[in-house]
């Protein structure tokens, strides 16, 4: 499978979910779009549209009905031709950031849960410094938790606080809330998914309704180091954390390896579905330090620059 590689450096014990150091280096970087999107409040980026701001562009001919406060006279004088002045067109990009709040992101060390909201943190950080529209769903079987529509470096705090307040709860259903977030949500722009995308009903519908808002989409598999390499043996039961459903088994060398095999085939087929429908994956274990996915890998696969 396609990951950022596990890499034991440091291992995160604080729930702090920012520090002032990390955002001092988040400050530089701004989340890209593949598309050009347009919007009704300007912001920091610019687009390739033309429009009204301060970075001149190019010229084009007059035609009636053109507004006269931006012929450029100077030209007339010289010329006797009315020419339009145009201008670099400034962005208002929407970040989307959806991350899975329920049962089964609550495990392993590092924890799951702590580590989605990190990587929402920093994305939502980015966007809010870079006067981006930024909007946070938290989702189990739908979406029970949202912070929408903030823009600006003032919402920092209060950002942080929705996520440092919510808990991790009930199961797991990605169709449902992708659903609900394709029929509520209508600005275009980037969308990251993070979670570890084990979920019974499966991820090919959900993908579909997320695909529907014609956005830049990225999904982000997390999954902790007992889940990649279990050290388990013996006789035991098994519970399903998010519907209570047990097993019970005989952990062997020969089922292990098949555990592996069966985790491995799962995650390719993960990567290769939204590959092919042209959104963007990466694998990470909880042990890559989160800064490091966010500044580097993030980087490499052009979500942030």
């Amino acid at each position: 499978m396609s990951s950022a590689p596990s890499n034991p450096r440091r291992v995160e014990e604080s729930k702090q979910l920012l520090t002032p150091e990390f955002m001092s280096k988040l400050d530089a970087l701004e989340i890209l779009s593949r598309k050009i999107f347009t919007g009704t409040v300007k912001g920091e980026r610019r687009s390739k549209r033309m429009g009204e701001s301060v970075e001149f562009a190019d010229y084009r001919n007059y035609v009636v009905g053109d507004d006269l406060r931006v012929i450029d006279w100077n030209i007339y004088a010289r010329l006797e031709r009315l020419l339009l002045k145009l201008f670099m067109a400034e962005e208002d990009l929407n970040v989307s950031v959806l991350f899975d709040v329920s049962k089964s992101m609550n495990w392993g060390k590092p924890n799951k849960g702590l580590f989605a909201k990190r990587v929402a943190a920093a994305l939502a950080y980015i966007g809010l410094v870079r006067m981006d529209r930024v909007n946070l769903y938290g989702f189990n079987s739908r979406l029970v938790h949202e912070m929408t529509g903030i823009r600006g470096r003032r919402f920092t705090g209060q950002m942080i606080k929705f996520l440092e307040g919510i808990e991790f709860e009930g199961y797991s259903h990605f169709t449902e809330a992708a659903r609900h977030f394709a029929i509520r949500h209508r600005g275009k722009g980037v969308v990251l998914v993070i979670s570890d995308f084990f979920d019974k009903g499966g991820y090919a519908d959900g993908v579909r309704y997320l695909l529907s808002r014609d956005c830049d989409i990225y999904a982000i598999q997390v999954l902790s180091p007992e889940e990649i390499e279990p050290k388990l043996s013996g006789d035991l039961k098994l519970l399903d954390v998010e519907d209570e459903d047990t097993a019970e088994v005989s952990v062997t060398g020969p089922l292990l390896a098949r555990y592996k095999a069966n985790l491995q085939a799962y995650c390719s087929e993960l990567k290769e579905h939204c590959t092919r429908r042209g959104i963007t994956y990466l694998f990470s274990a909880t042990t890559v330090p989160f800064d490091v996915l966010v500044m580097s890998y993030l980087r490499q696969r052009g979500l942030v620059r």
